[in-house]
């Protein structure tokens, strides 16, 4: 890097034909100028320039060197100028990866006012839950829920999903309303994993071995049979604001909610391209405005 800051230097030197011009051109003192050249010479182990009191004049591998240096310093500028332009005018392909149901519900209007905002940026959605090898799977950017594995990938946090118990009117006015978490092990409880529900109000945290008929591994399917009256289900708040507000589910135990589960962007890297920056940037203001 300090070869190339040189080398635009010494281009800086030519087009101002002076060192005490180059000065002013790039903000340092002119003994600073004089002294980096007289290094780059000693560097490449050629004279570039022959000075006089009132001149400077290039040698004849000077002039070779300036016409090289200027080339790759405009090539170099240039682009600075481009990537520049990425930053402030994102565009570009990005391939993402989300849960298929999250995805759906929750992400699917995020992405349609991110689209609005930057209209130069495409994407490719694969919507999946599955572990994904981001070094062999053409893939830029993956969203995840949940506790993750340990891995070599970037894992950035975005935000948490708060989680509560919904049922439908109907299995309510079939099976009564729970008046307390130890209540539930008298219910058809919808689950996703064959572990203990955990509970917490403003006080304390219960562990309920809940049953069920139907143990599951895709939320959309457990809301939709919690819709259909077959039990209480864990639902994430967010995915079912518009079941609640048409009457379709109630909230149960309305003063207790689970754990919530963190979501995660996961890239290869740290240094990502602006456009899929942005897109983490984008999510992780939307997960956390108030």
């Amino acid at each position: 890097m300090k070869l190339l800051n040189d080398m635009a230097l010494f281009v800086e030197v030519i087009k101002a034909n002076s060192f005490r011009g180059a000065a002013e051109a790039v903000g340092m003192p002119n003994s600073t100028v004089s002294r980096r050249i007289a290094e780059l010479e000693r560097r490449i182990g050629l004279r570039l320039l022959n000075r006089t009191t009132r001149r400077i004049e290039l040698t004849e591998g000077g002039r070779l060197y300036y016409e090289r240096c200027r080339r790759i310093v405009d090539e170099a500028r240039l682009a600075h100028e481009e990537l520049s332009e990425l930053v402030e005018n994102p565009s570009g392909l990005i391939r993402l990866s989300m849960p298929i149901d999250f995805g759906v519900v929750y992400l699917a209007p995020l992405l349609a006012e991110f689209a609005e905002r930057y209209p130069q940026i495409q994407f490719d959605l694969d919507l999946t839950p599955k572990r994904l090898d981001l070094i062999r799977d053409p893939v830029d950017l993956v969203i995840r829920i949940g506790t993750l594995p340990d891995s070599q990938l970037i894992a950035r946090p975005l935000g948490t999903l708060q989680r509560s118990l919904f049922a439908s009117p109907g299995y309510l006015a079939r099976h009564g309303m729970p008046d307390s978490p130890a209540a539930l092990l008298q219910h058809q409880c919808l689950r996703m994993l064959d572990a203990p529900w955990v509970l917490y109000d403003a006080e304390q945290k219960v562990s309920l071995a809940v049953q069920g008929r139907y143990l599951l591994n895709n939320i959309g399917m457990l809301r939709r049979l919690a819709l259909l009256g077959q039990g209480i289900a864990m639902l994430v708040d967010e995915m079912i604001g518009e079941d609640l507000a048409q009457g379709r589910l109630q909230r149960v135990l309305p003063g207790w909610q689970a754990e919530a589960l963190p979501v995660y962007a996961i890239t290869e890297t740290r240094l990502v391209p602006a456009k899929v920056r942005v897109l983490i940037d984008f999510l992780s203001e939307q997960f956390n405005r108030g």
